[in-house]
């Protein structure tokens, strides 16, 4: 396995984009090699006007176990400039993800420690098989989930956080599904027909009204409900009725015909 093919990228005839973390004899662990690569990955699907969701896949028994060992070794001798560097490109990892101007929906199975958590609390949706399993493993090593911590705190809220970011207990699909850091808990063989599930319905909307209404919802969460969120909300759909998505869409509606983004 070369470092050239420890990233996958597949684009459809539909639009739809899988990035595949592919070194399974490893159970897809990162380094800083890999951080790049996945950061290129995003940041050409997010300019890519062609895409309209991305899956983000994993091959072999695991999605992701977090930091690769001899990068983890690497670390171990860096200085404070160097550990500050590193992390940032981490951070910017998430970071890019988090915010991709596409849907992304994270296709989990097997085991999802450490970082890998982050990727699958930064998707928009994720949908895990019955048999995945997480956790937040840094406090183990006497380190802790910093760079991911704003997105997995998002996923499962502030309290629970707290609990799998000092326990590192191990939790089950099931209980990810509980807690919000999955959409859905299928089996196995479900797996890929329930991620095809969610891709229809997403193709058959606008792509702009889902992009936008994905960087709504980033924007406002937690937000004061007081009048410059009123305002800035108002403003935003009275722009998105007037686009020609948005004028498409109505007219659609109103002849009763399919609007010309639907291509399923």
């Amino acid at each position: 396995m070369t470092e050239q093919d420890a990233i996958t990228i597949d684009i459809d005839n539909r639009g739809v984009a899988t990035v595949t973390l592919n070194r399974p004899h490893i159970h897809n662990a990162f380094d800083d090699t890999i951080i790049v690569e996945l950061i290129n990955a995003f940041e050409s699907i997010h300019q890519n006007n062609d895409v309209r969701v991305m899956v983000l896949a994993a091959t072999g028994k695991s999605f992701c176990a977090g930091a690769d060992l001899n990068w983890m070794k690497k670390m171990a001798s860096y200085s404070y400039a160097e550990n500050r560097q590193d992390a940032e490109q981490l951070a910017k990892l998430f970071s890019t993800l988090y915010n991709l101007n596409k849907p992304t929906i994270a296709r989990v199975q097997g085991a999802v420690y450490g970082g890998g958590v982050g990727l699958v609390a930064c998707c928009d949706i994720a949908i895990g098989s019955k048999l995945s399993k997480f956790c937040l493993s840094e406090v183990k090593l006497g380190l802790v989930p910093a760079t991911i911590s704003p997105y997995v705190i998002e996923a499962i809220g502030p309290r629970l956080s707290k609990r799998y970011f000092m326990t590192a207990e191990v939790m089950s699909a099931l209980r990810a599904r509980r807690i919000g850091l999955l959409s859905e808990v299928v089996s196995e063989e479900e797996l890929e027909s329930s991620v095809e599930n969610v891709i229809l319905p997403l193709l058959n909307n606008g792509p702009s009204s889902v992009a936008i209404a994905k960087q709504l919802v980033n924007k406002i969460s937690y937000c004061a409900i007081d009048e410059k969120l009123i305002d800035e909300t108002s403003d935003l759909i009275a722009s998105v009725r007037v686009s020609d998505e948005g004028q498409e869409g109505l007219t659609a509606f109103l002849e009763k015909r399919t609007p010309n983004w639907k291509n399923v």
